[in-house]
């Protein structure tokens, strides 16, 4: 495997987070079109699309390995902690707290979340701060709880870093890994409870799968290893019993469903890392798929609102719940998804990626003869840097 990987971009990786967010988006229009899910009363042949949690499985084991690149290219030393909090919370708060109020509008004001309560003011401040997998509250957006569960493993990140330097990625895995699976035998009889808070704990080990393929892309070339066929052995047993058993049957054993497919997922991720298969690779870097990627957390993040309204509101009520239905909820709700999340991305996305602090962004959308502003710390950058002259 090829070392010199950038940490920042990967060929294929906007495109696989591209083709997740489109399939949860895609799962979304197909449960709340057909009748009753998880028990699935639509055409077989849409079922395959009845299985959107192991779409986040893959987004959580991406950002597990996105993060920990660059610690582990640095003898798994993080940097500063204030540092890798401060730009964590500016790359997913501005475009996170824009779909809140989004999210809020739309179920106060059109309809509420299926399943949930009218948000309340303990909703606001429970997901304003990201709480929202520690405390029960009505939720805006349905897609917010796997958020909630990122910024808890966002937080637990540091430690998985520290457990690799000191005893190894293996050996990190193991370590959170086993208190998993002893509290799913030992505490639930083999049998845990789908609820839906407290899944940043069972999920650790997901994440952290993440992480090991960082350490595994940082080590080198060392030997070849056919990841893309080792991850084909490890997905086909849980995908045989998942496609057999049916969507109804995985809601129910999301606890061992999540730790069983995350090998094969990580497997998948290490054979795009390394280019092959190359056809594949050559496909998620294509153009529209990078661009689809470039949208992806945005996409995720206002999608559900806008599928609830076009379902229940608008189609439903006219064409009932068939595959006709299915068509128009995906092509409505798809359009405007999209439309909105480009709309996000440009104006809470890649504004705080291009720039680093608040002085920088204030600095890039000032007038051309406005004076600059000062970072904390830094020197006067009027004085640092030369005025144009004016035209």
């Amino acid at each position: 495997m090829n070392s010199d990987v950038s940490a920042k971009r990967v060929a294929g990786l906007d495109g696989l987070r591209g083709l997740c967010a489109l399939y949860v988006l895609l799962f979304h229009c197909w449960a709340y079109t057909f009748r009753g899910f998880p028990r699935y009363r639509g055409p077989e042949w849409l079922s395959w699309l009845g299985f959107g949690r192991l779409a986040v499985v893959m987004f959580l084991i991406l950002s597990g390995f996105s993060l920990a690149m660059a610690a582990a290219r640095n003898g798994w030393r993080l940097g500063s902690l204030r540092r890798y909090a401060r730009r964590r919370a500016w790359r997913i708060l501005p475009a996170y707290w824009a779909a809140l109020v989004f999210s809020l509008v739309v179920a106060w004001t059109v309809v509420r979340q299926p399943h949930s309560a009218e948000p309340t003011f303990e909703s606001v401040v429970v997901y304003a701060l990201l709480l929202q997998d520690l405390i029960a509250a009505p939720t805006p957006n349905g897609a917010f709880w796997s958020i909630g569960v990122e910024a808890l493993l966002y937080a637990l990140l540091p430690l998985l870093v520290l457990l690799c330097r000191r005893i190894g990625p293996a050996a990190m895995l193991a370590v959170v890994t086993l208190p998993v699976v002893v509290a799913g035998f030992a505490v639930f009889g083999g049998s845990p409870p789908q609820a839906d808070n407290w899944l940043a704990p069972h999920l650790v080990p997901v994440f952290a799968a993440g992480v090991v393929a960082a350490g595994v892309v940082a080590a080198g070339d060392r030997f070849r290893v056919p990841w893309a066929w080792l991850s084909v052995l490890a997905a086909a047993p849980v995908g045989i019993l998942v496609l057999y058993q049916g969507s109804r049957w995985m809601i129910g054993h999301y606890y061992w469903v999540d730790l069983a497919i995350a090998p094969a997922m990580t497997m998948l991720l290490l054979a795009i890392v390394s280019g092959r298969p190359a056809a594949l690779v050559r496909l998620l870097d294509s153009g529209p798929l990078k661009w689809l990627g470039s949208l992806s957390y945005s996409l995720y993040l206002v999608h559900l609102p806008i599928v609830v309204v076009i379902t229940l509101k608008v189609v439903i009520p006219r064409f009932g719940r068939d595959t006709v239905s299915f068509t128009i909820t995906t092509l409505l709700a798809g359009g405007l998804s999209l439309a909105l999340a480009w709309l996000v991305a440009r104006l809470f996305e890649a504004p705080f990626q291009r720039h680093r602090s608040w002085a920088e962004l204030r600095n890039a959308l000032r007038p051309a003869d406005a004076p600059l502003v000062n970072a904390p710390g830094q020197p006067a950058l009027v004085d640092a840097v030369p005025r144009q002259p004016s035209r």
